[in-house]
């Protein structure tokens, strides 16, 4: 008896224990928080957090500008005066709240004044501005007669109601004044002419198209198809009779077929660059004729279905577009045509002039970069291999070859690759021929003067540069090693490579704006965990004026937390790999959480912050449902780094990130026992829907569950750029010397088979860019590999998912909640959307 009595007592003691380790596992396990979630939507965000960044708008007098910053006390104007190191309010918001209640009879107080788009005027010693009151008038047009006819058939005419519109009220506010003037109650004209008119820089002549030709028009005609765009007096004047479909003078936007018929005789915007004198007009004619078709159909629309036809070169394919430069003279009406060699597959980019930030004219037309009758342009191989920086007389088209740029991978060309300076007689050019992003100075000639800047760091963006003292900005990256190589700032050289210094240091990242003079620049600094502030420094770096610090009360208030920046090393245990962790702001470390990776495998970008932010939608924000969410790069993303680490996944596009992201995982729930290594989630968009589901089917055991939206699963049917570039693609010469293009991509579906966790796959159905079949052939592999996973159309949308954002945020919440949680939400209604829409009967 006392035998059975201790074996007894020993089951009920090690039932007790097992029951025990499974209520502590049960507890460690996070309930989901929807409601934790929904406090932090995009709508709810914009009533906690309001400005972050200083955006200066800069006036032509003195180093000055004005700007907009918004707090929880409502905007406020300020115009800052660099010179005299002062910062005031452009207006008293009590005074204007009063002149404004006064005039429009409409109440105002000073915290919620209307968004004001101020134009200086008078020398800029005052402002104007519109406002829309709620007192209703009739609008200014001549009454039309209407026929009807009555049961008798008996035809009368009746008068039409008149019909009403706000009352506008266009103001003059002198600074520094105490009251409002009204100009007139004209409400901003249309300018509907904006979509069609390419206004010359002297505005005589407007260019368009029209019928796949170019027309043109002098002002007096202009004029009137501004006022009437249908006026019968209008002469136009056609100057082309080649141009066809696909190849001819227009600008093709997206149309259906529909709006293709309705809009065919229209008026159309043509894109070009004018000479700085308005005698020249260049226009890069591109045939895309023997370019395949591409289609998507809106069926979620009023009226019958639409379909959309494009032209769309995927990769691989043996034809290419044919780029021409063609030259208008605009006196003489002579064409001629830049000498280029068509037979050989490249695009063509011409160099554009930049305004001057201070220029506050709404007419700027595109203009070429040289004031000498030149066009500088670039040619780039079909391989992306081969970069070549051209010059073309205006007036001849005979072209030069300046400066020849090669690499066995691809030259990165993205932003602008040069810039002219002492009387255009140098040219300063970036390139990242030494494994890094440097500038190189040559002569008018293509002769290479000297390397500018060298080292370990990379050069973003040209700034400006000073012909007084030849200092030129940059923003770069890296310079400093004891900070996150990401971390953006202004520095200055001079050119003879000497005096290299950071304007604005600090362990932040920075976004600036670097006013004409160069003399000063408006800082915007933060990191993902601190409040975002801005500064106003010079030429030296001095510090001038402290501008703002965000307002973050409310938010914080709401319980939000900042996230954690990390450092893990990736796959090879040598590269530094940089990441966030979001958690949730009501984290317990005792519970065990899932871990999610939001993913966008670059190259030309990584998807993880450096600044503040309140785009929580892939990050913060789902993380409060219940989950770690961490955002990491990996060898081959973004370019900020050395070419090497741009260019690892050269040649292995689809699987070239994923061991970075697992083993920085791993890393993680090493370091943090509140991370579930168990439960690994991932997702991501377009090539982060690619990533995604790739991880899952690479490293099956490892990532559990996916949501993959717009991914571009089946390279062979994306955009050549993009995969070609970032992937190779070979050039061989067949036996009678033709060129042959060879493209090899693993793609997503090959590995079908491999899945064992869960998958959901969402495409816009009308998604232009990643095509949605790219989406379906994915799921059709699944379907012949007998696996189970989830699909799903968002209708009559396109590559961002539009207004279905918010529905496709708690699409992934209840994903993941239910297969990482072990909760499933199986409401129909998605209540946290609706609880804040106004229900009607």
């Amino acid at each position: 008896m006392k035998k059975i009595t201790f074996l007894l007592f020993n089951v009920l003691v090690s039932f007790n224990f097992l029951f025990s380790q499974q209520v502590s596992e049960e507890i460690k396990t996070p309930t989901p928080n929807y409601r934790l979630a929904s406090k932090y939507s995009p709508t709810n965000l914009a009533k906690l957090v309001h400005s972050t960044t200083v955006r200066p708008n800069w006036l032509e007098k003195g180093n000055r500008f004005w700007y907009q910053y918004k707090t929880t006390n409502g905007s406020n104007y300020y115009i800052v005066d660099a010179d005299k190191k002062t910062k005031t309010k452009l207006f008293d918001n009590a005074k204007m709240a009063k002149w404004l209640t006064e005039i429009t009879k409409d109440p105002y107080d000073a915290q919620h004044l209307p968004r004001f788009d101020f134009e200086f005027v008078k020398n800029e010693t005052a402002i104007r501005f519109r406002v829309t009151s709620n007192e209703e008038v009739e609008v200014k047009e001549k009454e039309e007669s209407e026929t009807t006819t009555d049961s008798t058939s008996t035809k009368k005419e009746t008068k039409k109601s008149p019909k009403k519109e706000k009352k506008v009220y266009y103001f003059e506010y002198t600074l520094g004044g105490n009251g409002l003037a009204v100009i007139n109650n004209d409400k901003k004209e249309k300018e509907d002419w904006k979509k069609w008119a390419n206004v010359s820089p002297d505005s005589t002549v407007v260019l368009f198209s029209k019928n796949h030709n170019l027309y043109w028009m002098d002002k007096e005609n202009f004029l009137k198809a501004v006022k009437d765009p249908k006026d019968s007096t209008i002469v136009e004047n056609q100057w082309t009779k080649d141009g066809v479909e696909y190849f001819g003078y227009s600008s093709y936007g997206n149309e259906n077929n529909v709006e293709k018929e309705k809009n065919k005789n229209d008026r159309k915007y043509i894109r070009g660059h004018w000479s700085h004198d308005s005698k020249k007009f260049v226009y890069e004619k591109t045939d895309s004729r023997h370019i395949k078709d591409l289609w998507v159909i809106n069926t979620a629309t009023n009226e019958r279905p639409t379909l959309e036809t494009y032209k769309y070169h995927m990769a691989g394919e043996q034809e290419f577009y044919k780029s021409y430069i063609e030259i208008f003279d605009i006196p003489s009406k002579e064409i001629k045509t830049v000498k280029l060699d068509t037979t050989v597959q490249q695009s063509i980019g011409i160099y554009s002039y930049d305004y001057k930030k201070s220029n506050n004219s709404e007419h700027k037309p595109r203009l070429l970069l040289s004031k000498k009758n030149k066009i500088y342009y670039s040619t780039i191989s079909r391989d992306r291999k081969n970069l070549d920086i051209e010059v073309a007389d205006l007036n001849t088209g005979e072209t030069k070859t300046l400066i020849k740029e090669s690499f066995n991978t691809y030259i990165e060309n993205s932003g602008k690759k040069i810039v002219l300076i002492n009387n255009e007689s140098e040219i300063i050019f970036w390139s990242e021929r030494d494994g890094w992003g440097h500038f190189y100075l040559y002569d008018s000639n293509g002769n290479l003067k000297r390397q500018v800047t060298s080292g370990e760091f990379h050069i973003d963006t040209y700034e400006g540069f000073d012909e007084s003292t030849r200092n030129i900005y940059f923003t770069a990256n890296g310079v400093n090693k004891d900070e996150d190589p990401y971390f953006s700032h202004l520095y200055k050289i001079n050119l003879n490579g000497t005096d290299l210094k950071c304007l604005n240091p600090g362990d932040f990242n920075t976004e600036i704006d670097l006013f004409d003079s160069n003399k000063y620049f408006v800082s915007n600094y933060s990191k993902v965990n601190t409040v975002p502030k801005t500064e106003l420094r010079n030429e030296n770096g001095s510090l001038v004026l402290k501008l703002e610090e965000a307002d973050l009360s409310q938010l914080m208030a709401s319980g939000y937390k900042f996230p954690e920046p990390f450092k893990m090393k990736a796959d090879d245990g040598i590269t530094d790999i940089y990441g966030v962790m979001y958690k949730p702001f009501d984290f317990d470390e005792n519970k065990k959480y899932p871990i999610i990776e939001y993913v966008y495998p670059g190259p030309q970008t990584e998807a993880v912050a450096k600044s503040f932010s309140i785009n929580m939608n892939y990050t913060d924000r789902m993380a409060q449902v219940g989950f770690i969410v961490v955002t990491l790069g990996n060898r081959g993303g973004h370019p900020a780094r050395s070419k090497w680490y741009h260019t690892y996944g050269y040649g292995n596009l689809r699987d070239y990130g994923l061991a970075d992201k697992k083993y920085v995982a791993e890393q993680l729930a090493d370091k943090y026992s509140f991370i579930d290594i168990n439960k690994v989630g991932i997702f991501g968009h377009s090539g982060g829907g690619f990533m995604s589901t790739a991880a899952m089917l690479v490293y099956p055991d490892f990532f559990k569950v996916a949501v993959s939206s717009a991914g571009n699963h089946d390279n062979t049917i994306y955009n050549s750029w993009w995969s070609e570039t970032h992937h190779g693609i070979d050039e061989e010469k067949d036996e009678k010397g033709n060129v042959i293009y060879k493209y090899a991509i693993d793609k997503n579906q090959s590995l079908a088979e491999n899945l064992k966790g869960k998958l959901m796959l969402v495409t816009g159905d009308i998604d232009n860019n990643v095509h949605p079949g790219s989406t379906i052939r994915m799921a059709d592999a699944l379907i012949k590999a007998n696996k189970r996973f989830d699909f799903m159309l968002m209708p009559g949308q396109r590559h961002g998912f539009g207004s279905m954002n918010e529905y496709f945020f708690w699409l992934k919440a209840d994903y993941f909640s239910k297969y990482l949680l072990g909760v499933e939400n199986t409401n129909v209604d998605i209540t946290e959307i609706n609880r804040d829409i106004p229900q009607k009967n």
